[in-house]
């Protein structure tokens, strides 16, 4: 006898109208007579396909035709006294929300033995070795959403697109073109070149193929005219066949007339013969939000199943997932490289090479998301062979903590170039970060070296204390007073003066290189000091570490949860400059100080052992000596010093800098400078607080 089938019964806590919530479609299957139980075909439960609007829902699998109704393939799924082809129980799990799919429906390839007859899913019969459609609408239901997951994978371009062709080959086809537009728009970006296609991706059959379940091998298939399908490049003419077909969105058969004439624009010429004649390949256009982006080609071989009408709809959702995803990945990697240009504008490009000390930095973002942080530093060159060393570092790590960033490192040196002590230099960033806004919060720490005197100055705001490694490979982390943080407002600023000897290293950073949430920052100072000190012993007493290779052992510290900010480091290593090697004067502002100034340089250069260069020497001294003469109203200084060149500095109490100017054939005055800027390796003038140096400096023969 027939079981009666069941009625439709919708999920409890599921909204009947919600599309959503799938509904539990039980019913039995008809049998023979004398059958004990009713047969159950896999997969039945799979969710039913919606129709769109003004469409009629197709029959959803389970479900029974109307009598006399055929299916797509115009057999009649429905004989007369047979029931329902797939049954389900008729009672369900109260806390199932929707019924969980049979991971079933991959197609087989040719040569794979069906698990399960076809003619049981089809009413066809097929022919060994065949590959099994998807017929059902489960089926294709499964393929697209596992395909989809793996397209949604890819963060990147070459992620997504390849995420396409390892869904779709082979288990929707054989091959796979992928037409990108070349170069790809951005948001909202008009292109105004012609249209062109360039070949992003192909893909074939491999050796084997890559499931979730495990490795299904998968037969090598003939050399074949798929391999040479394709050009590199394609320029969309206007008007044409494939203009049109671009246009129209939807994918099409390429045996159509009007993909059968667009396929030599795309392919080239002599392409279109390569493709499988009749419902064997697909050509869908990939449009993202607002243009066509590109185009895929899917291909089937002639040996193959040809593809259904309702396989163009699976490819439809393929294009748009995949059209999407790669209109998100253009703005992320427009988004990364605007973060990535604004980091790499607002630090340093390049660390200058002062005199008497070598540096060497590091900087590491957060994470690979976010590129951008409120860390910075900077060694600022400073009158008189000094310089200034700063690192500091803004709340948060985002575009706005890298734009405040930006504008208090411009501040840090408009006011070193006025040679203010760190603790004033401090008082004005602070105000500074106050009229950007009431929670512009940072940290700060400022030092500034003296290679003559052998001296350090610093001032802190609320930052890390910085590390001394000595030539002996002990560590010290200075005592500096810590300050309350920039922004705070109302505070005064402390600098101390400490004595920074030759061969001595000083590593300023920021927290995210001592605090993460595994440990405190002073555990962090103190495993930083430890690391400093066993990498020193590594070189011996006599000899420091390379600094290069220094930052990088501490880098080395850092574990995998311990880059919870972003990290700058900055190392100085102090060599300073011999007394030997200077020579300083004072000068009363009158007219026989350029003569003077002559005679102390001649001497000077004798005892260096650098006679040769007294004619340059003496004329480019008495130039500056006499320009500065003529406007102090103090003594004047005149400083030489010899390291891998010679520079001569001349400072006075007037803040007005010299300018470079072209004097007229009249002027008694005016070459000075001109002759300084031909006959010095390079030259400047720097305000101070007090008045101007004027620099320049020779190369030493």
């Amino acid at each position: 006898m027939t079981e009666q089938p069941t009625f439709e019964r919708p999920q409890a806590g599921v909204d009947p109208t919600d599309g959503r919530g799938a509904l539990l479609r039980a019913s039995t299957t008809s049998q023979p007579h004398g059958a004990d139980t009713p047969s159950c075909t896999p997969g039945a439960g799979a969710l039913p396909v919606q129709a769109r609007a003004g469409e009629t829902p197709p029959a959803a699998s389970g479900t029974t035709p109307a009598s006399g109704t055929t299916t797509s393939s115009g057999m009649d799924d429905n004989p007369a006294g047979t029931g329902p082809e797939h049954s389900q129980p008729a009672t369900a799990e109260p806390d199932t929300h929707r019924p969980r799919p049979v991971p079933e429906g991959i197609p087989l390839q040719p040569g794979a033995e069906p698990s399960d007859g076809p003619e049981r899913r089809t009413g066809q019969s097929l022919s060994p070795g065949r590959p099994t459609p998807m017929r059902r609408d489960g089926d294709r239901l499964r393929f697209v959403g596992a395909a989809t997951r793996r397209i949604a994978r890819g963060l990147d371009l070459d992620e997504i697109v390849m995420g396409l062709c390892r869904a779709t080959v082979p288990t929707f086809s054989d091959a796979i073109l992928v037409y990108l537009r070349d170069p790809l728009p951005v948001g909202d970006e008009r292109p105004v070149g012609p249209l062109v296609l360039r070949l992003r991706r192909t893909d074939r059959i491999p050796l084997e193929r890559d499931l979730e379940d495990g490795i299904l091998p998968v037969p090598v298939p003939d050399p074949s005219e798929l391999g040479t399908i394709g050009t590199e490049l394609c320029e969309v003419q206007p008007g044409s066949a494939l203009a049109e077909v671009l246009r129209g969105v939807r994918p099409v058969f390429t045996d159509t007339p009007a993909a059968r004439a667009a396929l030599p624009e795309l392919l080239g010429e002599g392409g279109e013969f390569a493709v499988p004649t009749g419902q064997r390949a697909i050509l869908a256009p990939l449009r993202g939000r607002r243009r066509v982006i590109g185009a895929a080609l899917f291909l089937r071989r002639p040996d193959r199943i040809a593809f259904e009408p309702d396989d163009l709809l699976v490819a439809a959702q393929l294009a748009t997932h995949s059209a999407l995803g790669i209109d998100k990945a253009v703005l992320y990697g427009r988004e990364a490289y605007i973060a990535d240009e604004l980091q790499r504008t607002m630090l340093p490009e390049t660390l200058p090479r002062p005199t008497g000390v070598r540096l060497a930095s590091r900087y590491l973002p957060a994470a690979e998301t976010a590129r951008v942080g409120g860390d910075w530093y900077d060694a600022i060159p400073l009158p008189g062979s000094r310089v200034a060393l700063v690192v500091g570092d803004v709340m948060g790590h985002s575009m706005t903590s890298a734009a405040i960033m930006g504008q208090l490192r411009t501040t840090a040196q408009t006011l070193a170039g006025l040679d203010l002590p760190p603790q004033e230099v401090l008082h004005h960033l602070d105000e500074q970060a106050q009229r950007l806004g009431t929670d512009r919060m940072a940290t700060c720490l400022y030092a500034v070296y003296d290679p003559v005197a052998h001296r350090i100055t610093i001032a802190n705001a609320g930052h890390p204390p910085p590390v001394l490694l000595h030539l002996g490979g002990r560590a010290e982390v200075l005592r500096v007073p810590p300050g309350a943080p920039i922004g705070v407002g109302g505070v005064d600023f402390e600098a101390v003066e400490l004595d920074a000897p030759a061969g001595a290293t000083l590593l300023l950073y920021t927290d995210g290189l001592v605090e993460s949430r595994l440990r405190d920052v002073w555990t962090g100072i103190e495993q930083l000091r430890e690391k400093l000190a066993a990498t020193a012993q590594l070189t011996g007493p006599d000899h420091p570490p390379p600094l290069e290779a220094l930052c990088d052992e501490v880098l080395d510290m850092l574990g995998p949860g311990d880059r919870d900010d972003d990290i700058a480091l900055l190392a100085a290593r102090f060599d300073g400059i011999a007394p030997s090697d200077v020579a300083y004067w004072f000068l009363e502002p009158e007219e026989m100080a350029p003569g003077r100034a002559r005679r102390l340089a001649r001497r000077a250069l004798s005892r260096w052992g650098m006679e040769e260069m007294s004619d340059s020497v003496e004329l480019l001294v008495s130039e500056v000596v006499t320009n500065a003469v003529r406007y102090a109203t103090r003594p004047i200084t005149l400083r030489l010093l010899r390291t891998d060149v010679l520079r001569c500095e001349v400072g006075d109490d007037v803040p007005q800098l010299p300018r470079l100017r072209q004097a007229r054939a009249t002027d008694e005055g005016g070459r000075g400078l001109y002759l300084v800027n031909k006959l010095a390796r390079r030259w400047g003038a720097t305000r101070l607080s007090t008045g101007k140096v004027v620099w320049f400096e020779l190369n030493r023969t």
